[in-house]
């Protein structure tokens, strides 16, 4: 009887686990004192707005800075794969499909062209034989890898060269940018080599990126902070209300 109950006991204390995490949710990314926020009208649109936030060891959220526009996927945003639970109600996040990840996530590595950039953030210098993998299956799939080290069969099918200025006529999106953690352990078909990078125009939409200004950029990463272990927050303005207080996201004052 005593071996029987074993697995019992176990099953329970991970249901138990289950559902505290269900039940605070925050706790994923309760170290955040930076929240980077967009907010879009709807699932189906691309322009959105960009708000910084920031709080001292989990006191109250506060803005700071100005609120900025940007563009994210051309098919709008759907539920990605991040530190918040699992969501339903909305569409679901699939490689090529055109739509920017909703939901809470990390925020990665800083990146560009340059051999440095003004920043705090861990950043990774680009060269001609980096690429981002984004074929669903393979190892590498969603990782930033350098085709010179794990060589080119590795990366093979990739249609992610992150040094664009080199590949496709002098594009200079990935300029400067930095790493949405969406996806982190790479699940199959789940959306891949997302990232915040410079944008085309304010009305073009990326591939699934989120994308602005150079001079917000700049300013992003120049306020960033690794040991405020930073977030990004992408939500439409419905889903936001309706999760604001369950997620402890800091109340949107009108656009300024």
């Amino acid at each position: 009887m005593r071996n029987r109950l074993i697995p019992l006991l176990i099953a329970g204390l991970v249901f138990a686990g289950n559902a505290a995490a269900a039940n605070d949710p925050t706790g994923a990314w309760s170290n955040a004192d930076q929240m980077v926020l967009v907010t879009v009208p709807d699932w189906n649109t691309i322009e959105g707005t960009l708000r910084t936030y920031q709080r001292d060891h989990g006191s109250a959220w506060h803005e700071v800075g100005k609120a900025w526009p940007v563009v994210i996927g051309r098919s709008g945003s759907a539920w990605g794969i991040g530190l918040n639970p699992a969501r339903h109600g909305g569409p679901q996040k699939r490689e090529g499909d055109g739509r920017s990840p909703a939901g809470v996530f990390r925020i990665g590595t800083a990146f560009g062209y340059a051999a440095h950039a003004d920043t705090a953030m861990p950043y990774r210098a680009l060269t001609a034989t980096d690429y981002c993998m984004d074929v669903s299956g393979t190892p590498l799939y969603n990782r930033i890898a350098d085709t010179a080290k794990v060589g080119a069969a590795a990366l093979k099918g990739a249609s992610e060269p992150m040094r664009r200025d080199l590949h496709f006529h002098g594009d200079q999106a990935y300029r400067i940018g930095f790493v949405i953690g969406h996806n982190p352990d790479g699940v199959p078909n789940g959306g891949s080599c997302i990232f915040a990078h410079l944008w085309s125009s304010p009305t073009t939409g990326t591939t699934g990126c989120t994308a602005m200004t150079p001079g917000t950029m700049q300013r992003l990463l120049e306020w960033l902070k690794p040991q405020a272990h930073p977030v990004f927050v992408l939500l439409p303005r419905d889903e936001y209300a309706r999760l604001r207080r369950t997620w402890q996201l800091p109340a949107v004052r009108s656009s300024r």
